[in-house]
Order: structure tokens, then C-alpha cells, then sequence
């Protein structure tokens, strides 16, 4: 498929750039909030404007301060984001007015061969006149009054952007979107996996503690400082996802990855500040959307109960979950950490022994092809359905190995299994008297299906069914 033109939103901080991004993709993708700074790395959206299609970039705000503070290093995002793009929407706030920044800004601009579109934002009502007739004086030509908030003026974007990029941008078409794939299902016992190719991209999530190296892990991964990085704790804010291509080396074979970096987790006490609850609810969110979960560790710190938790709460929604130490390049008695680690996620996270752990370097690389070759594979266990006929030879066999127990005399009877669902796959169990079923026959039930059908470290969930009885009041 032909490239789509990419659009840069550039200006200061706090002008709506977030709230124009989210208006023109059409969903609250950017957290927006009224401090300025909020965006810190660069988002990419697919935006469609009367059927005019291209990819928007979101950029942090430009700060005139050192190159090595943080919002230097954030202003460097920004101007890596202007190569390779096709325009630049240059959004001020109009009720604000030209501000010294803005004009520092746009003397930088004129130096770029890239199309710049003035757009003078929070332009709604007699209070944004004045600030759209201050940006005639930037030099790019006639600005764009417009409401990011309330949606007005869009269609004005849309005429200023046509020209530009009319030629190449491309019209609306009929395909899936990836960002919503539901769970596979397959009918009888037609196949035991879903092939890779059917599933898309692997939507792989780094999840961790601030300062664990997510960001700088998924850099390592991009060969480019793609992400925002630093020595400050919750550099990230936004749950960023980046499409990538993988290069096997066992296979030499192209395989497509969805990599998303999102913000660290601390311990809910210590979460105080409004922005940091919105930016941790962004990184749940993100969970929610991906296959593969990694659990990204601190060597230095090792396991600690917050770790535990995010672990509980990715497991919980069903996501396939690893985990992986970085900073092992630097790690001190790295064997006897290594499993000690693995002994305290055993116990800490008994309903999935044996989760895949890893020792990585985010800094020199160490670890990452086989941390991602076993996130396929997981995926693959994540996504699998066992025929009916399978299922059921292995039931009878759990069963004989292991009957129910009959509390007080009364005999439960468990009839036939069958899987209902995948990702993550869900079993429902049939009989009578199901409500007298301890939960450690359940447990074994769940244990056996993971250890003997091939669903390793995957979250599994068994459902329990009893006939309903006619004869019984309601």
C-alpha cells in the first residue's frame, strides 16, 4: 500500500496541539490537560478529513532551553519529526496571540522546505480575532481560524491541506482496522492454531516501574531514538505505539510488530498528581489492546511488589504476559538474581508457573531476538483452539487420573468440555452439581489443560455449566 502523506503538528506548549491530534483521528488517543508539557513523544495517527486520508503527527511543545535539559531533548523529538513529512499545521493560540516563542518557532520554520499551514487555534468567538490576524504576520500565507475543542474550522484545514497533499494522499478504503481485532474464532476441529498471517501485527506492550528502560529498550529494538529518554523517572506520559519490522534471524524472515511503549506504574499511594493518574489509566489502556504483555524489570532493583501487581492486572485481563530484566549488563550476582526472580514469580503468580523470563540489555541488546522469537510463539499458544475430540480425550483422561470429589455423599458428575473462545482461550465445563466443585479440582483442571495442550505460561480460563433444572423455581 502506497504511503500516506504525514502531517506534523508543531508549536508551543499548551497552543491544543493534543486536542486538534485527537479531533482529527477521531478518538481521545493524547492525553490532553491543561498544564503545558503534557506530550513528550512524537504519536502518529491515521486522520481522515472528507475523505482526504494521511498520518498525523503529534509532537511535544518547542521550548527555547538547553539541548541536554529534558525539554531540550523533547524540542530535538520535534525537529526529527519534520523529516520525511509532507507539511506542517504551525498551531498558536489565537486568544493568547503571537508570543516571542512563536515567532522564534517560525523563523526556524522558514529556514525548512516543508509546507507550512498556520493554524490559529482556540479561535471560537470574538476573543481568538485578534490572534488570527497577528499570525498573517508568521509569512506562511493566509492561518486557518480553528476550534480543536468544539470542531470548528476543520473544513478550512481541509482547504488549506488539499493542495499540498491532494495528490498523495489516498482515498477512503475498506480494510480491517488492527486496532480492533477481536478474538479469532474457528468452528470445530478444523485447526489447532491460527496462522500468523491472519493475525497481523504481534501488539507487543512494554509495561514496567518508571526508569525500568521501556522507552530506551523499544529505541534499542527501532536502531533510532525514536522514544524520549533520560535519566528522569516518567519521562513517558503517552502510551505510544510504533509499527516496526523484525528481521528473524533464525528464519532471516520479515515479521511485522506493534511496539508500545507506555508510562510507569508506581504504587497507587504514591500516584497524586491528576496527570500521572490519566498517563497510568492510558498505560491500562494500552494493555487492553495488545496480545503480549512484557513485564519489563529493573536489574538493579529486582522484583518488587509492584512488579507483582502489574503482573496480577495483565494476567487478570487476559493478556499473555513475560517478563524480562533489563539492565543485566550491569546486574551483580546475576545468577543467584536470576533465580531468585524466578522463584518469587511462582510463587507470587502461581495460577501461571513457569512465566517466560528473560535477561535483557536494552543498552548493548543482549536477549532481545530471543525475548521477541518467544513473544511470537506465545502469542501463537495465546491464540490456539484445541479440537473438540482432542479436548475431550484429554478430559476423560484428567478424570480417570483424578476423579471429583463427592462432598457429603453426592456424586458431581463432569459430562464434556469444549473451548468457547481464544485470546485468551476460555474452556466451559459440563456436568451436575458444579456448585459443590472445590476450586482446587478447578485449579487442576487448569493447570492440566496448560501443561498437557500446549498453553504454557498463557492465562486460561475454565467456565463451569450446569443443565437448569425446569422444575426449579426461579
Amino acid at each position: 500500500m502506497t504511503r500516506k502523506p504525514h502531517v506534523i503538528i508543531i508549536g508551543r506548549p499548551n497552543v491544543g496541539k493534543s486536542t486538534l491530534f485527537n479531533r482529527l483521528v477521531g478518538k481521545k488517543l493524547a492525553l490532553v490537560d491543561d498544564q503545558p508539557g503534557v506530550t513528550r513523544d512524537r504519536r502518529l495517527g491515521d486522520a481522515v478529513i472528507a475523505g482526504l486520508e494521511f498520518t498525523i503527527v503529534d509532537t511535544a511543545g518547542w521550548e527555547d532551553d538547553d539541548p541536554e535539559t529534558l525539554p531540550g531533548r523533547m524540542r530535538r523529538q520535534t525537529e526529527v519529526s519534520l523529516e520525511g513529512a509532507d507539511a506542517a499545521l504551525f498551531v498558536i493560540d489565537a486568544r493568547a496571540g503571537l508570543t516571542p516563542l512563536d515567532e522564534e518557532i517560525a523563523r526556524w520554520l522558514r529556514s525548512q522546505t516543508l509546507p507550512i499551514v498556520p493554524v490559529a487555534n482556540k479561535a471560537e468567538g470574538k476573543m481568538g480575532e485578534a490572534g488570527v490576524l497577528e499570525a498573517w504576520s508568521l509569512g506562511f500565507g493566509e492561518p486557518v481560524p480553528l476550534s480543536a475543542e468544539h470542531g470548528e474550522g476543520v473544513a478550512d484545514l481541509f482547504r488549506a491541506l488539499w493542495p499540498i497533499i491532494g495528490d498523495t494522499a489516498e482515498g477512503p478504503e475498506a480494510e480491517a482496522d488492527s486496532e480492533t481485532v477481536d478474538d479469532q474464532e474457528i468452528d470445530g476441529d478444523e485447526a489447532e492454531s491460527v496462522d500468523e498471517s491472519d493475525l497481523g501485527p504481534l501488539k507487543l506492550a512494554i509495561v514496567g516501574r518508571p526508569n525500568a528502560g521501556k522507552s530506551t529498550l523499544i529505541n534499542r529494538l527501532l536502531g533510532e531514538d525514536r522514544l524520549l529518554t533520560g535519566p528522569e523517572a516518567g519521562i513517558t506520559r503517552d502510551s505510544i505505539a510504533v509499527d516496526w519490522h523484525w528481521t528473524d534471524p533464525a528464519s532471516g524472515t520479515e515479521r511485522e510488530i506493534r511496539l508500545i511503549d507506555t508510562a510507569g506504574m508506581r504504587k497507587k499511594a504514591r500516584v497524586t498528581e491528576k496527570l500521572e493518574r490519566l498517563s497510568v489509566a492510558d498505560a491500562r489502556r494500552a494493555v487492553d489492546f495488545a496480545e503480549v504483555v512484557v513485564l519489563l524489570l529493573d536489574a538493579t532493583k529486582g522484583l518488587e511488589h509492584q512488579d507483582l501487581k502489574i503482573a496480577d492486572m495483565v494476567l487478570q485481563e487476559g493478556r499473555a504476559l513475560m517478563v524480562a530484566i533489563n539492565k543485566w549488563d550491569i546486574a551483580e550476582n546475576a545468577s543467584s538474581l536470576f533465580n531468585g526472580i524466578r522463584g518469587a514469580l511462582d510463587e507470587g503468580l502461581s495460577q501461571v508457573r513457569g512465566l517466560p523470563l528473560f535477561a535483557v540489555s536494552a543498552r548493548t541488546g543482549k536477549g532481545l531476538d530471543t525475548m521477541l522469537t518467544a513473544a511470537f510463539e506465545l502469542r501463537a499458544s495465546w491464540s490456539k483452539r484445541v479440537p473438540t475430540a482432542a479436548l475431550n480425550r484429554w478430559f476423560d483422561d484428567a478424570l480417570e487420573a483424578n476423579p471429583p470429589p463427592a462432598p457429603k455423599g453426592k456424586r458431581i458428575k463432569l459430562r464434556y468440555i469444549t473451548q468457547s473462545s481464544t485470546r485468551p482461550p476460555r474452556f466451559v465445563v459440563f456436568g451436575t452439581r458444579l456448585d459443590m466443585l472445590p476450586k482446587s479440582y478447578e485449579r487442576y483442571l487448569v493447570n492440566g489443560i496448560r501443561r498437557e495442550l500446549g498453553f504454557d505460561a498463557v492465562p486460561v480460563r475454565v467456565v463451569l455449566k450446569s443443565p437448569k433444572n425446569p422444575y426449579k423455581s426461579g
